[in-house]
Formats: structure tokens, C-alpha cells, sequence
């Protein structure tokens, strides 16, 4: 179990006792917070399978999301090569880590509010959710949704059809190309049904159990 795996008395805390505890999304990798803990929050984190951490401001424990009810639940914990450094893959209750009600705390770019970078596929499929509910006429992707089904459906056979092809030919490039024109087509089949990409997640993270 990844609770055992980790050695309290091996984690290097600074002067203050404290160890920073970075905290990502299991699904698709988002950064959602940072914050602290010392040696009692993470057994209280091991012990219980939600994230604690220490408040340097009141200096006490706190239970992420004990209040809001966006809970953390830990689904692996890692200690970087130095062992002062956490990495926490986490299932985000509510979807909400900061207290603002934005998914994460790096949610802030020159000032202005902008998603924070998660995997490749989701970067993709939120252009193509942006191009489906900001219709650009320019845009391939608005032409693709635009033409629904038969449109969209007739390339998602092509691109699988190409995908063979390529295999059959042993064409490692070609491979890598088609491949990614059948995902983003594929994304755009799931935009264009209004089912997003992290239920597909979640399905394979079943399956992986």
C-alpha cells in the first residue's frame, strides 16, 4: 500500500520542521495547490487517506476541505530524490481546490484567470470545447462540430482506418501521426456528445484496478 512506502523519519523537514507538499490531480496530472505539512500532518495523511497539512499563519493542523467539503483523496505520495519534497496525487472532491472556487491555486496568469497546463489530451480537448461553446467559422474543429455526426464520425472511421494502415506498413512516424489525428477526432466526438475527457479517464483508471 502506498501509505507504507513512506518513511516519516527519512523526510527532510527545514528549520521550521516543515516539508512543502505539492498536489496534483490523479486523472490528468493539474497542479492544484501547494502547501505544508511537518511530520504530523502526513502521518495524520497516511493515517487517514485525505490530505492534512500545517497552517504556518495559525499554526495548526488543518483538514483540507473538512469545511468546504472539497476533500482530498490520496491516491499515491511521493518524496522527491533530496526527501524534502512531497508529491501528492489526489481525487479533488467538488473538483474546487482553491479557496476562491477555482479548480487550482496556479490559476492566475498577468492577472488574469487561465486553467492551469494538464495533460497534452486535455490541453486539446479544452481548445475544442472552447472552439465548440466560441464558434469560430474559420476554425476546422467549428466545421467539424458543425456538421454533427456524419461529419465528424466519417473522419473518426478514416483516422482508424489510416491508424491500420500505418501499423500494417510499420511506419513508426506515420504511426505517431495518425494516431494523433484519430485522438483529436475522437476528442471531438466527445465534445461535440458533451462528454468530457476525465469521465473517459476514470474509465480507464477502472479498468487499470
Amino acid at each position: 500500500m502506498w501509505s507504507d512506502a513512506i518513511p516519516l523519519d527519512q523526510i527532510r523537514y527545514n528549520e521550521q520542521g516543515l516539508v512543502p507538499a505539492i498536489v496534483q490531480d490523479h486523472l490528468d496530472g493539474t497542479v492544484l495547490m501547494m502547501a505544508w505539512m511537518n511530520r504530523e500532518s502526513l502521518a495524520k495523511t497516511l493515517e487517514t487517506g485525505e490530505t492534512w497539512f500545517w497552517s504556518r499563519s495559525r499554526s495548526e493542523l488543518w483538514h483540507k476541505g473538512a469545511t468546504s467539503g472539497h476533500l482530498q483523496k490520496v491516491r499515491s505520495l511521493r518524496y522527491d530524490c533530496d526527501s524534502d519534497a512531497l508529491l501528492i496525487s489526489a481525487e479533488q472532491v467538488g473538483d474546487i481546490a482553491c479557496h476562491t472556487g477555482e479548480r487550482s491555486c496556479f490559476h492566475q496568469v498577468d492577472g488574469q484567470v487561465s486553467p492551469p497546463p494538464a495533460d497534452m489530451l486535455s490541453q486539446v480537448f479544452g481548445v475544442i470545447c472552447d472552439r465548440r461553446d466560441r464558434p469560430n467559422p474559420d476554425s476546422y474543429t467549428c466545421k467539424l462540430l458543425a456538421g454533427g455526426d456524419n461529419k465528424i464520425l466519417k473522419k473518426v472511421g478514416e483516422e482508424s482506418a489510416e491508424v491500420v494502415m500505418a501499423c500494417k506498413d510499420d511506419d513508426k512516424d506515420a504511426i505517431a501521426g495518425e494516431v494523433a489525428d484519430l485522438f483529436y477526432h475522437t476528442l471531438v466526438a466527445l465534445a461535440h456528445h458533451q462528454v468530457d475527457l476525465r469521465d473517459v479517464y476514470r474509465k480507464l483508471q477502472e479498468r487499470r484496478r
